[in-house]
């Protein structure tokens, strides 16, 4: 694998491990979350339950396009059954569960040849791509437990991924809602935990986006609303868009309410 590849593995191998610190002292996980209706054992079985279909696309995608068909039929009803009957299980076979599949996923994803597209529930994705989308993920939902514990997690450098795959995720937030995307380029500027600026887009956009990276990670996943966060939009299209952002696949979603004023 290339140097960046085996880099971004190692940080979601390091995303799900902060999280399994998390939950694996708990003696309770029926713990309500944000999420209405999942505690944080449904969060956790949904991790399991989505890394598992990851290997699945990796390593056989006729099965995984069996997979689709079964999310086709069943619609919104097919993640929550996934992360329902997770959720039933003991919280120690849970665990173990979820470590498996995470384990197993990044060691499918290690033997992709390069340039091959996997199949998913959005449009198909590199291996980068499924691996950061993985990592977004498991940060986000690791965010609906540390909301549900009452913890302040310690951002890392590794929400630079996250916020990557909320930027280029811009046309998809627009098409997933059956809208036209806007053709006008738009620069993001993000400071990253340690200071350090990242940046997307033309240096020269007439729009742009900026703000602290974590609060941009937040509002792209819907995890805080905008009014909460201190990201900033200069243009039309840019405040349309922090408006509606959304980083991952399926359904857009109602988000979560503002809670300032």
């Amino acid at each position: 694998m290339p140097d960046l590849s085996t880099a971004l593995l190692a940080d979601l191998t390091a995303e799900g491990d902060a999280l399994d610190a998390l939950v694996a002292p708990l003696s309770d996980w029926t713990v309500p979350t944000p999420a209405e209706g999942w505690t944080i054992a449904h969060q956790i079985a949904h991790l399991a339950w989505t890394d598992r279909q990851s290997v699945v696309a990796a390593t056989d995608p006729e099965a995984f396009d069996r997979i689709l068909t079964e999310a086709a039929d069943k619609a919104d009803r097919f993640v929550d059954e996934g992360a329902a009957e997770g959720a039933r299980e003991a919280p120690a076979d849970l665990l173990e569960r979820w470590r498996t599949s995470r384990r197993e996923m990044v060691e499918a994803l290690a033997k992709v040849p390069p340039g091959t597209r996997l199949p998913w529930f959005g449009p198909p994705m590199s291996v980068a791509s499924m691996a950061t989308a993985r990592l977004m993920e498991t940060w986000a939902h690791g965010q609906d437990v540390a909301d549900a514990l009452g913890v302040e997690r310690e951002p890392t450098a590794r929400l630079r991924h996250v916020a990557h795959i909320g930027v280029r995720a811009r046309d998809f937030t627009y098409i997933n809602r059956g809208l036209q995307p806007p053709t006008a380029p738009i620069r993001v500027v993000l400071t990253g935990p340690d200071g350090e600026e990242w940046t997307w887009g033309p240096e020269d956009a007439e729009q742009s986006v900026s703000g602290p990276a974590l609060d941009f990670c937040l509002l792209a996943t819907q995890r805080r609303h905008r009014a909460d966060l201190a990201v900033v939009a200069h243009g039309p299209d840019a405040g349309h868009w922090l408006d509606v952002a959304q980083a991952f696949a399926g359904p857009s979603g109602p988000g979560r309410a503002p809670t300032s004023g």
